[in-house]
């Protein structure tokens, strides 16, 4: 191989004289891998280096309207082009001409006109230097590239390891919480129910209980965030959902707010829980009420994205129903922003935000297997963008569970539950509604129940409970002794038994702590009704 084939080599030549291309392009016979373009006009210099990528520029000195000289600078002057090496082509061996040369920039000097072998060396040399320095540029931009990609990527890492952390914590002490807010609440429901209280004492229990219903949310909200709220998926259209709370929205917005609803038409289905996805909705239209001050416009739009669109690169491409929900409000600044997904992190005053709406929504969408982008910027709205997976399946209808006035019946019932001040209020409140009502500590005792021929309508058991038979075990040997009786099951935390990466089947029914009698005995008749039509009454 020869010396000079190294690496393509791009050469242009400015020269007033048309005979200087052919002597050019003869000496440089000895470099194959070079490419040469003439021009007769010096004022072009600049745009046919920029046009061809030239490696080397050679350029007459003597030109009658701009020299040589004046070509260099131009060339110098220019950030695409400082760093193209410049040849100067001269008749004059002058030291004083070849100084000026240097000193305007040029990288060499040749005497007109040069010995091939000296032309193609130092052509060659320059055009070698010049390719060096555009590799070693490039490397540099890639490594700095790299460098902040690695930087983004250890961010993340640190981001997404902080916030499982705080998931896990969270998600203990919400399961803790949730059978404290039940005896609470449970002992203050019965105490409302049979304890013959005048308005004062009324007045107060119903305070307390607003108290604990506040406590709740709270819990509900902390393990929606450490994604261990038990969902109960099914195919939705989140079209139909976003349509039913349009009137919802604009409540809570305000009068002064617009809202502005987009939904495409031929919008896709997803595998979703739909009351969870309406709780999110809900929050940020809260929190956009609240960036707004009352007075802006909130934008809800819902559209399919095909695997061909564009989406951050947080996101991979796939099918997704985007949902997002946009205000015109004060926004974020960066470091605030950095942190909004953070429990019980909040700019609003005390009192007037717990901080755990956004990480609420982050844990639902995570949870429920898609995405979620936030964006913001001061004085300039937020946008939060949820990505849900798209499904082929069908949408389903569900059927509600209403929960009214208290409603009892004459069914036998009975609860399994290891916490004994929540066993004694549920027992208590199911036994004012008029139920026949057996209780056990645990599994293996309900089992011993159903074994020794009781006969039981419905089974109200908690999900994890101590001793050597599980509510599943007891669950199935419910099923096989008396296949008309239904199974509720109840928990403050359920993942890992009934729930398996945060999800129940369709066929689970779980009321989740803390349940509120209302709720209970709503959910108690809708599972008996099921079975076969009992007459059953109301408790004022």
């Amino acid at each position: 191989m020869n010396q000079y084939e190294t690496s393509p080599c791009s050469v242009l030549l400015i020269d007033d004289e048309p005979f200087a291309e052919d002597i050019i392009s003869h000496g440089l016979k000895g470099c194959p891998t070079y490419t040469l373009r003439f021009a007769s006009r010096p004022g072009m210099a600049v745009e046919l280096a920029k046009e061809v990528n030239a490696t080397v520029v050679l350029v007459d000195l003597r030109m009658p309207e701009i020299d040589g000289f004046e070509v260099t600078r131009r060339l110098r002057a220019d950030k695409d082009t400082e760093s193209v090496p410049v040849i100067l082509l001269s008749s004059e061996e002058d030291p004083e001409i070849k100084a000026k040369a240097f000193a305007v920039g040029a990288n060499d000097y040749l005497v007109k006109w040069p010995d091939p072998r000296e032309l193609v060396a130092r052509v060659r040399y320059h055009s070698d230097a010049c390719v060096a320095r555009r590799q070693r540029d490039a490397a540099f931009v890639s490594l700095r590239l790299s460098q902040e990609q690695l930087d983004a990527s250890q961010s993340a890492l640190h981001q997404a390891q902080k916030m499982e952390a705080i998931g896990h914590l969270t998600g203990g002490v919400a399961h803790d919480f949730n059978n404290v807010l039940q005896i609470i609440g449970g002992n203050l429901q019965l105490l409302k129910l049979v304890g013959s209280l005048n308005d004062a004492g009324r007045a107060r229990v119903d305070m307390a209980l607003a108290g604990v219903e506040r406590g709740a949310k709270l819990s509900s909200h902390l393990l929606a965030f450490a994604r261990r709220q038990p969902l109960q998926e099914v195919v939705i259209n989140p079209g139909h959902l976003l349509r039913e709370m349009d009137d919802m929205m604009r409540r809570v917005l305000g009068p002064r707010a617009r809202v502005v609803t987009e939904i495409d038409h031929g919008l896709g289905s997803t595998l979703v829980d739909p009351n969870q996805l309406n709780n999110v909705l809900l929050n940020l239209a809260i929190n956009a009420r609240d960036a707004m001050a009352g007075n802006g416009t909130l934008t809800i739009r819902a559209v399919n994205i095909g695997p061909d669109e564009p989406v951050p690169a947080s996101i991979a491409p796939g099918h997704w129903v985007l949902i997002e929900v946009a205000d015109t409000g004060k926004g974020m600044p960066p470091d605030v922003l950095e942190r909004a997904f953070e429990p019980f992190f909040t700019t609003k005053p005390v009192g007037q935000g717990t901080g755990l709406g956004l990480s609420m929504a982050y844990g639902f969408v995570k949870q429920s297997g898609g995405e979620i982008v936030l964006k913001s910027e001061a004085g300039r709205g937020t946008s939060v963008r949820i990505y849900l997976p798209r499904s082929e399946a069908e949408a389903m209808r569900q059927e509600a569970v209403v929960a009214g006035p208290l409603v009892g019946g004459l069914e036998t019932i009975l609860v399994v539950e290891d916490e004994e001040d929540v066993r004694s209020s549920t027992c208590g409140i199911l036994s004012a509604l008029g139920y026949r009502v057996l209780e056990a500590p645990d599994a293996a005792a309900a089992l011993a129940i159903v074994e020794g021929g009781q006969s039981v309508d419905l089974v109200f058991t908690d999900v994890i409970m101590p001793g050597p038979v599980s509510s599943l075990q007891l669950a199935e040997a419910v099923r096989a002794r008396l296949p008309l009786a239904e199974i509720l099951y109840t928990s403050g935390y359920a993942e890992g038994v009934l729930a398996h990466e945060g999800k129940l089947e369709a066929t689970v029914n779980l009321l989740q702590k803390p349940y509120h009698p209302d709720a209970l005995s709503a959910r108690i008749r809708h599972l008996l009704r099921r079975r076969h039509p009992v007459p059953a009454f109301g408790t004022a």
